[in-house]
């Protein structure tokens, strides 16, 4: 998670697919890519996006949160994008345009139906 939010090639392809219009489906802790799409003034297009990604609940319930340099649920809400959750472990997506999230394993399932359905 650490190395994908500020890998510059995550960044680019994840602008580009943005900017495709295509639908793009990022799951659990890869929406720490976002991250890595800001520019030099620290500006993203995934700004003001509803996204949700594995919350602090999870983190802790794992044994992760204390060891982490940073949480994916805070930087999310710092990039800034519209940032929710579901309860922890629970499925739970989001959908914003072409952008589709999900929060966590039990998530994935019914975000690979909502993006075949996008893609039909």
């Amino acid at each position: 998670m650490e190395d994908l939010s500020v890998d510059p090639d995550s960044g680019s392809l994840l602008r580009k697919v943005l900017s495709s219009g295509h639908p793009l489906g990022i799951v659990c802790h890869a929406p720490a890519g976002l991250l890595a799409t800001r520019d030099a003034s620290g500006n993203t297009p995934f700004a003001n996006y509803r996204v949700t990604g594995f919350c602090n609940d999870e983190e802790v319930a794992v044994g992760f949160a204390d060891k982490a340099k940073w949480l994916l649920e805070d930087e999310l809400k710092r990039l800034p994008t519209q940032y929710s959750r579901g309860p922890a472990w629970e499925p739970y997506t989001v959908v914003d345009r072409s952008l589709f999230t999900d929060q966590n394993p039990a998530s994935s399932g019914p975000l690979a139906k909502k993006l075949v359905k996008a893609l039909s």
